[in-house]
């Protein structure tokens, strides 16, 4: 038994090992996307945060999902946000199973740059969407009465910049229009649809994504509109974007390519 463990562990350390020296040979080529897409998710978030001081509070608009769902309440906001969590970890150790399992399809770096790619375009339409008109906020303390409701004028950019971190990215309101959530958790459905082994689990994501966006709504985080627009903007934008980048290389003949030059472009232009 010690001798079969010990052969099982042996293999599976070649296996990390000769895993590592791959990705670590893309990562060289392709940091600068991995980086790129980092250092946005940055930038995204000081604009949610920048839009909170533009947020007016009023009366909460009205909402068919509001009346046909029922409302979770204040203190059961904790359900959608565990229910991302477990979207958003599976999918994570999901990329880097390669590193552990015999039968794999996908590169981890390849697959980041893929995504980053996706996350980095839905949030650039959602930027521009949340600043172009204002909604009263529907989440509690986005509404008339509550002290989060509104932010003072900053008394500098750093106040912007570092988006009074954790508090002004917990209780943020105005950047509505659509669902940051559901951006996360489509791009990352769509993603294992694609390129994922099992049926079943790519069942078990689009049912995870149809919850998550029930209790976005139940909960009271975001209107309907701002779910359903997730939803067909999500999925455009990595149908496009699919269009314009060359097919990731498949693991079965051993290829690692560039994935991120579009179709036409010289590598000179980088």
């Amino acid at each position: 038994m010690s001798l079969y463990v010990g052969r099982r562990a042996s293999k599976l350390w070649r296996r990390i090992s000769a895993e590592t020296v791959i990705e670590i040979n893309l990562l060289a080529n392709n940091w600068k996307y991995i980086l790129g897409g980092l250092c946005f998710q940055y930038v995204h978030g000081v604009a949610a945060h920048g839009v909170h001081y533009l947020h007016q509070p009023g009366p909460v608009l009205q909402d068919l999902g509001f009346l046909l769902l029922p409302e979770l309440g204040e203190n059961n906001g904790y359900i959608s946000e565990a229910v991302f969590t477990f979207i958003f970890m599976s999918f994570v150790l999901w990329t880097f199973h390669p590193f552990f399992l015999k039968r794999k399809k996908i590169f981890t770096v390849l697959i980041w740059c893929r995504v980053f790619a996706f996350l980095v375009a839905c949030q650039i339409l959602r930027i521009i969407t949340f600043y172009s008109t204002l909604l009263p906020g529907p989440n509690y303390h986005c509404r008339e009465g509550s002290e989060l409701a509104k932010l003072p004028p900053p008394d500098n950019l750093f106040q912007v910049f570092l988006m009074n971190f954790p508090r002004g990215v917990l209780y943020g309101c105005g950047d509505l229009i659509f669902s940051s959530h559901m951006i996360f958790s489509l791009v990352f459905v769509l993603t294992y649809h694609k390129y994922g082994l099992h049926r079943l689990m790519k069942c078990l994501a689009w049912l995870m994504a149809v919850i998550q966006s029930l209790l976005i709504i139940s909960s009271h985080k975001h209107y309907s509109v701002d779910v359903v627009v997730a939803w067909y903007t999500v999925s455009l934008v990595v149908f496009f974007v699919n269009k314009r980048l060359p097919e990731l290389p498949d693991r079965s003949n051993g290829t690692t390519g560039m994935v991120l030059p579009l179709k036409g472009k010289v590598a000179a232009t980088g």
